[in-house]
């Protein structure tokens, strides 16, 4: 049947054929609500809701790439003929006559995974954020919306090295300014309190450039900063600005390459805990009342510490104490509490007679030394500070012992009969010592009071005073008889010994290296150990 012929027909059936338009794929026929008539208030018309109708998709002339006709047919069992009607519904691809419909099922999409970074809570990135290097902390803000800027309030700032990444043919100045920028950069944009605050620069600072440190202090002053690291190398000491002295929040205190004048009104820090000067200037009655000034102080550390050549520390909750420099002696006043204390004076104390070197007041500085410090635990003696105990009388053991001394680490120079002594005083008084380490100090300057020979042989012929220590170290002897006849000593008066490690400078070993095995020894569980030198 051709189209005209068709249309022909429906325009003689109008009284039984509706034509309809659906503007949607949701639009249904009225016949469900029981229309005969056309409903004009739709978008489809409807003739029978006897029928039951049957869709067949149709191509039609005049119909847009995204429409297609429909024919809707069924037999009418009362009337006895065909109705039909036409109807527009929306696809969503056009259809024709050889494209069969196709049904596609379309899977959901996956949830994605959730975003554990973002759904960490805050105080897990704050702790993540602490081991992180300030550098690599700023970068955490490309991680998510919840890490952006969240580097705003850490409460630890370390400025080292590894902020910067500077090429190798940068000028020194360029380096400094990039590094300075990045210190005030995170400064400008911090919010809350800080608790630490490091700063160490490698390379020296240009004058130009220290007003900015300046006003880091002064910044860090309002903020109840806690502990403050300060590593500051210019041509000429830094000198530190007096709005530092007035952080009585800070615990921990370390200054490097520094001029510390404190103002005339400064009582001390407080709540100070620690305190590190390296290569620092100050004078002496400064430095003595900033220590007095501290009753908190457990800790001082002295490296090369100019200004004086006496040290005097009054710290009565002092615990830990480390001295490097050039100092005549040292006075210690109520310091009780004191367990670890490390000396290594490089003074040239060459005393031509006994009283010579002597403390003030006292007949021995071996005796001044060791009064009221009934606590140390650990004693390490370096350099030229072992011949400064031996000025005045030396005594062969001590009024009071140390009965807390476990560990005691001495430098020695074996041609010198007074430390020797000093050394052996020392051992008899230290009846609960574990660990033993023995360093040869090289003094080409001194000349024995007594022949060493003479002098072993005195002190074996002596009645014999037993050492209680279980662990000895002997390192950076050459094998000759004066240190050979000490690792004798050793071996005969040390009841208790459990090993023994000697340590020769030199991969060369004398035959009486070797005959230091037939040594007596006074405990049969001693174990002599020889390293070879590597």
């Amino acid at each position: 049947m051709s189209r005209r012929n068709m249309s022909q027909r429906l325009e003689k059936r109008s009284d039984r054929l509706r034509l309809g338009r659906v503007q949607s794929s949701t639009s249904r026929c009225t016949e469900e609500k029981g229309c005969t008539t056309p409903s004009f208030g739709s978008s489809s018309y409807c003739v029978n809701p006897k029928l039951e109708p049957l869709l067949i998709p149709i191509p039609f002339f005049g119909v847009t790439h995204s429409e297609y006709y429909c024919i809707l047919f069924s037999w009418n069992y009362s009337i006895g003929n065909f109705t039909w009607y036409l109807s527009l519904s929306f696809k969503g691809r056009k259809q024709t006559k050889s494209t069969p419909r196709k049904v596609i099922d379309v899977e959901p999409e996956p949830e994605p995974d959730p975003d554990r970074i973002s759904c960490l809570p805050g105080h897990v990135i704050d702790q993540i954020l602490t081991y992180l290097p300030i550098r690599e902390a700023v970068r955490t803000s490309v991680l998510s919306k919840k890490w952006r800027n969240k580097w705003y309030t850490l409460p630890n700032l370390v400025f080292d090295r590894q902020c910067l990444s500077a090429a190798a043919y940068e000028d020194t100045l360029v380096i400094q300014m990039k590094f300075l920028k990045i210190v005030n950069s995170v400064l400008l944009h911090h919010s809350g309190p800080i608790n630490i605050f490091k700063f160490s620069m490698c390379a020296p600072i240009d004058e130009s450039l220290v007003s900015d440190v300046d006003q880091w202090i002064l910044y860090l002053s309002r903020k109840s900063i806690k502990e403050l690291v300060l590593d500051v190398c210019t041509e000429e000491l830094y000198k530190i600005p007096w709005c530092l002295f007035s952080c009585q929040s800070l615990h921990h205190l370390k200054l490097h390459f520094c001029c510390l004048k404190p103002p005339t009104l400064f009582k001390g820090f407080r709540s100070l805990k620690s305190l590190d000067l390296n290569h620092v200037a100050v004078a002496q009655d400064a430095f003595e009342n900033l220590i007095s000034g501290c009753p908190l102080l457990e800790k001082l550390k002295l490296t090369e510490v100019g200004g004086f050549a006496q040290i005097d520390i009054c710290a009565p909750n002092l615990k830990f104490l480390e001295i490097h420099g050039e100092y005549e002696g040292i006075n210690f006043n109520n310091t009780f509490q004191l367990a670890t204390l490390v000396i290594d004076l490089w003074w040239d104390f060459n005393f031509e007679n006994s009283n010579q070197g002597r403390s003030r007041g006292h007949s021995s500085n071996m005796l001044k030394f060791f009064d009221h410090r009934p606590h140390i635990q650990c004693l390490v003696i370096r350099s030229c500070f072992l011949k400064y105990l031996t000025a005045g009388v030396l005594p062969k053991k001590l009024p009071t012992p140390c009965m807390d001394l476990s560990h005691l680490s001495l430098s020695i120079n074996f041609d010198d009969l007074k430390e020797i002594s000093a050394a052996l005083c020392l051992l008899r008084s230290s009846p609960n010592l574990r660990k033993l380490e023995i360093f040869k100090e090289i003094e080409v300057h001194t000349v024995p009071l007594t022949p060493a020979a003479y002098c072993w042989e005195k002190i074996f012929s002596a009645p014999a005073m037993p050492i209680r220590v279980r662990h000895v170290t002997i390192d950076g002897i050459f094998g000759n008889k004066l240190e050979l006849d000490f690792i004798k000593f050793l071996l005969l008066y040390s009841p208790v010994l459990e090993k023994m490690t000697v340590k020769p400078v030199e991969n060369f070993i004398p035959e009486l290296m070797r005959g230091l095995i037939r040594f007596k020894r006074a405990s049969g569980e001693a174990e002599v150990i020889l390293e070879d030198f590597t």
